[in-house]
């Protein structure tokens, strides 16, 4: 049969012969040279596609993809063009130096998570032309014959024909912890799911023990693999709210600064003003109007967050992702090394009567306990290095440690106990057999399934003696360490007057005493349970999405809190059977997901984003992947991860902590209240402005401003002190109240009410100052309002540092850029009003001292209301809870 058929066959369907022939190999010869180019010619290199990375050049230009920088450049060449040249080079730099953060960002991101990639499966075992070759994996094609072993990372899809005690971990593809036993024979089902396929081993997954000979029948994309990571092309990027908010708010802010400076423009007309000045002070306006540094404090908070958030072991990839993550209102979370340990631990042992204690010293006069210490430590092949570091099966590294941490040390055991003979673990027997010599005679150790065990033995060993065997009561144990997680092996133990030969498990396998049941389970990490319960005080829905078993999934569920004890979990079969529409509404009433395709971690993050939540999903395996990139914000395992999940995250957890995902929920609820107290204050400011200049014509004054006052103001204003926003502390109980609503304004919860009447107050303000300073014929009348302008602003900067709690109890000096700020900007202010060089060019004159009083009094008014306000929103809190 060609191995060009246009139909390719279900290959674990298939028997070792059939497959051998479709592909055209001999298996103890392998392909030779020819096939191996032809094919490889046809099928590439077994490798997967990668996304075309964005250069230093393209990052660069890719930051000014922005509505809001169009509207800056459009500013500065109209600024330009009317001769305000040092408005329009304020513009730019600050244009520049915003694009240049960005991607240095971007560019330090990407360089790190370069370096966290590896090559899955750097060089592979082959039999080509009868003769064993080492070849790089890439240059795997179909129908090569590769040799697998313990350790090995398997290089391509292969249908296995020859198996030796085979396990393979597949965490990383199926999200099961626990080891899989293959084999060789057909599988008589066609609709297996990849967990399920015993018969083959798949690209990416882990040789744990055990050898193996293979047939490669897919590479590349093909591959399962391959097939998860071309889903990635298929996902949407979503934007992060920050950026659907910024965008509504430059618009919107674009025509009403238009509307209103053509009407200041006209109203300026009416009153006899001449033309060319009225121009001027319009576009002047305009330009102060649009807050130029938003951008650059976006980017700045953004950036300050992501290295927080690095010195905390999270990689940021895209700067928004840190504020994306304030906003979630579910995490999507993998279990498997995300919210366990990744690694298979004794957290239960039942011994005599069923009691569970720890196990006894090895002195103990409690004979169950002593026999179950020497069979964990005996009847295994983990091994321990001069490091202590443990190796081998998961399971048997998890039985060593038990043992070795209750003082039964194999190698002091072996001394007095060596191995003399084995019956190695098989998938058809699901149990182990080891023989040791001791003075009395041998010894045999088994362990294995519980049925299995127990068909074997005969009695039980209790702390009174050995027992009539109560088989039932053992199951029903046994049954209920599984109901709550566990993986649960039975051990037994007999005496032989000598070693059967030949060594059969028949003659072997009889007589035996059962000594106790060990329940091993993949434990929730130590801190996963405080973060999900945080998670649930800040208003997010934690899930977990697994594929593996239901049981082991509600088991860890309900240790973490994602879960109430019995509470429905959804299986994948259960979810293929929805619909759309029930989806969206089961998705509402599930936090526990178990067996689950990639496929459909995709279908649960769409219905929950149909109901309007915002998404985070993280994950270490290929089968993340997807859902990754689908969902608002993904984040995946930086130790544990693979390269297919951190190629499709926003973030990267370097040390595979999920607490570190509240941190970084905290840090981006502080960083949006940040940009949101940066946009209230210079709005504020300049609408107060605004506000001044279009008033003061309807009360017979004259223009109080001159356009290089206005500049001045908007450069000081909303430079330094904007800035200093970013490095403000997060609000006490930020990580007690819900998310904001994905689809809310950004002036929401008053802060357009707020905009406008403090501009009006700032504008009575300088107003009056006007009206009292013109009316009483004094020359430096103008320098008065420049003055109460200016510093009523930084006055109300400090006011807005928080939303809630007085200014003098979170403490004036708890932001020291914020503090440095306001009183560099007031140097430079009064530096404008007495410095003699200074006066001709903003037309400024010295203020007597007492004039300088009642400026800087009647500007520290702001801060008053502003604390009143404030105060009453405290208090109508207060009553409404």
């Amino acid at each position: 049969m060609s191995v060009d058929s246009t139909q390719p066959p279900i290959w674990h369907q298939q028997s070792a012969d059939a497959t051998l022939e479709r592909l055209g190999v001999d298996a103890d010869a392998g392909l030779d040279k020819h096939s191996v180019r032809e094919r490889r010619r046809r099928h590439g290199l077994n490798k997967l596609e990668e996304a075309a990375r964005r250069g230093p050049i393209r990052m660069f230009l890719g930051q000014f993809a922005d509505f809001m920088i169009f509207v800056l450049v459009i500013a500065a060449v109209i600024s330009g063009i009317v001769g305000e040249a040092q408005d329009t080079a304020a513009i730019i730099v600050i244009l520049l130096l915003n694009a240049l953060i960005g991607a240095l960002q971007e560019y330090r991101a990407e360089r790190a998570v370069a370096a966290l990639r590896a090559m899955a499966a750097p060089e592979a075992r082959v039999r080509r032309d009868s003769q064993v070759h080492l070849v790089p994996a890439t240059e795997l094609v179909p129908g090569d014959i590769v040799l697998l072993e313990a350790g090995n990372i398997v290089p391509a899809d292969l249908r296995l024909i020859e198996v030796a005690e085979l396990r393979a971990d597949e965490a990383a593809l199926t999200g099961e912890s626990q080891a899989v036993d293959k084999q060789s024979d057909a599988l008589e089902k066609a609709e297996l799911s990849v967990g399920d396929r015993r018969n083959m081993a798949f690209k990416g997954t882990l040789i744990t023990s055990g050898r193996a000979t293979g047939v490669v029948v897919a590479t590349a994309m093909d591959t399962e693999l391959g097939k998860v990571a071309r889903l990635l092309g298929e996902g949407e990027s979503q934007r992060t709210p920050l950026q659907r908010r910024l965008a509504a708010f430059g618009k919107r802010l674009s025509i009403v600064v238009l509307l209103v400076c053509a009407m200041i423009f006209v109203v300026g007309l009416l009153r006899g003003e001449p033309l060319a000045l009225m121009f001027l002070t319009a576009v002047t306006l305009a330009v102060a109007a649009i807050p130029e540094a938003l951008p650059a404090v976006v980017t700045i908070s953004l950036a300050q967050g992501a290295r927080k958030m690095s010195r905390r072991n999270a990689l940021i990839r895209r700067l928004p992702a840190v504020e994306t993550l304030g906003s979630v209102t579910y995490i999507c979370s993998d279990k498997t090394g995300t919210l366990t340990e990744n690694r298979m631990k004794v957290d239960a042992v039942l011994v005599g009567t069923l009691r569970e204690a720890q196990l006894h010293p090895e002195d103990s006069a409690e004979l169950p306990w002593r026999l179950m210490g020497q069979a964990l430590a005996l009847n295994n092949d983990a091994h321990e290095d001069q490091n202590a570091r443990v190796t081998g099966d998961p399971t048997e590294v998890a039985l060593y440690i038990a043992a070795r941490d209750a003082g039964y040390v194999r190698k002091q055991l072996e001394q007095s106990l060596p191995r003399i003979a084995e019956l190695p673990f098989d998938a058809d027997r699901k149990r182990m057999t080891t023989l040791h010599q001791d003075a009395s005679g041998i010894i045999a150790f088994i362990k294995g399934a519980p049925e299995r065990v127990l068909a074997l033995c005969v009695d039980q060993l209790t702390e009174g003696g050995a027992l009539d065997l109560d088989t039932r009561a053992v199951l029903e144990a046994a049954d209920t360490l599984a109901g709550q997680g566990y993986r649960v092996l039975a051990f037994a133990t007999r005496r032989l007057q000598q070693v059967p030969d030949p060594l059969q498990a028949g003659a072997v396998e009889e007589n035996f005493s059962f000594i106790g049941l060990a329940g091993l389970i993949d434990p929730p990490r130590p801190e996963a349970a405080e973060s999900v319960a945080l998670c649930r005080s800040a208003g997010i829905t934690p899930v977990m999405i697994t594929g593996d078993h239901a049981g082991t999934a509600q088991a860890i569920a309900t240790r973490l809190g994602i879960a109430q004890e019995n509470h429905p979990v959804l299986t994948g079969n259960d979810l293929k059977q929805l619909p759309p529409e029930q989806l969206q509404q089961r998705v509402a009433e599930v936090t526990v997901y178990a067996r689950v395709s990639p496929e459909q971690k995709i279908r649960i993050v769409e219905g929950l984003q149909a109901r309007g939540e915002f998404v985070a999903m993280t994950g270490d395996g290929v089968n993340d992947a997807p859902a990754l990139k689908r969902a608002e914000i993904g984040v995946a395992m930086g130790l544990k991860g693979t390269d297919v999940a951190r190629e499709a995250a926003d973030m990267v957890l370097l040390d595979d902590n999920f607490a570190t995902i509240v941190a970084a929920v905290r840090e981006g609820r502080r960083i949006f209240d940040n940009i949101r107290k940066f946009i209230k204050d210079t709005m504020s400011s300049n609408s107060g402005e605004i506000w001044t200049l279009f008033l003061a014509p309807f009360f017979g004054l004259p223009i109080p401003l001159l356009p290089i006052h206005i500049l001045w103001i908007n450069l000081v204003t909303d430079g330094l002190p904007g800035l200093a926003f970013s490095a403000e502390p997060a609000e006490p109980g930020v990580m007690r109240r819900p998310p904001r609503p994905p689809h809310e304004s950004i002036f929401a919860h008053g802060m357009w009410q707020h905009i406008l009447w403090v501009g009006l107050f700032v504008g009575a303000l300088s107003i009056g100052t006007q009206a009292w300073a013109y009316g009483r014929g004094l020359e430096y009348w103008q320098t008065m309002v420049f003055t109460v302008l200016t510093v009523s602003q930084l006055f109300h900067s400090l006011a807005v540092r928080s939303e809630r709690e007085s200014l003098f109890t979170i403490g004036v000096t708890s932001n020291p850029a914020m503090l440095g700020a306001v009183l560099l900007t007031l140097a430079l202010q009064l530096a404008v009003i007495y410095v003699p060089v200074f006066n001709p060019i903003f037309h400024t004159q010295p203020l007597p001292l007492a004039d300088l009083l009642v400026c800087l009094g009647l500007s520290s008014l702001v801060l008053v209301a502003v604390e009143i306000e404030k105060w009453l929103v405290r208090k109508r809190r207060l009553y409404a809870e």
